[in-house]
């Protein structure tokens, strides 16, 4: 079964529109978990495991989701990883949520009670509207979107080792995650290219949802869309 985990700086619409078309998809609500304060990394493993049901699991994880598949591998059962425009997580130890560089820009983001705002108002429109196919789907995506505390982007991440011996891949579909994607064929992944921007799940869901991936560990092809 195929579990499409969103990054926790947005929401489960993210993946609304490919869970559409492949059969068994379940999307984890993981906004709870992150609500409540720390610790966010073992609260988004128990939110997965609660929402999914039980049995062989695909984890499918976007953008910053990418670094809590080793915690979530310790609470489901996993048999395939596929990161999405993704960060990836070391083989074991732990990691930052963002690069230390990034966190002077957070902390000027803050507010007197230690929320950022919403993720897509981190950026200047010009780049934030092209990543929407349309204003009804930035709507839905925009107000689901929590105002996380500069807290969770100052954790580590524990990385259990072991969490990749299972098949891994990885689909990216612009920069900045060509670095990414060097690594991942570095560590023998398959990597593919589906050129667009962050959230291109939204603009063209059948081309993600088609990725050979899906037909090899997630058992089926995917549904054709009705729209």
């Amino acid at each position: 079964m195929p579990v499409l985990i969103h990054s926790p700086s947005v929401g489960p619409s993210t993946w609304t529109p490919v869970a559409e078309l492949l059969p068994r998809a379940c999307v984890p609500d993981l906004r709870e978990a992150v609500a409540g304060g720390p610790p966010y990394p073992e609260q988004i493993a128990e939110a997965v495991r609660d929402q999914t049901p039980e049995g062989p699991l695909v984890l499918v994880a976007h953008s910053n989701a990418g670094l809590f598949v080793p915690i979530i591998s310790q609470a489901v059962e996993v048999v395939a990883c596929l990161f999405v425009d993704a960060h990836l997580p070391p083989a074991a130890g732990a990691a930052p949520v963002v690069q230390p560089a990034f966190l002077p820009f957070l902390r000027e983001l803050t507010d007197a009670d230690g929320l950022l705002p919403r993720w897509t108002d981190w950026w200047p429109e010009e780049q934030v509207a092209p990543m929407f196919p349309d204003p009804v789907t930035r709507e839905r995506v925009s107000a689901e979107q929590p105002r996380l505390p500069l807290a969770y982007f100052e954790q580590r991440v524990p990385v259990p080792p072991g969490w990749d011996g299972v098949p891994c891949a990885f689909l990216w579909y612009g920069p900045p995650y060509d670095t990414v994607a060097v690594e991942a064929a570095r560590r023998g992944w398959p990597v593919t290219r589906l050129p667009g921007l962050h959230l291109h799940q939204l603009v063209d869901p059948e081309s993600v949802a088609g990725h050979e991936f899906f037909t090899a560990h997630a058992g089926g092809e995917p549904e054709q869309s009705q729209t």
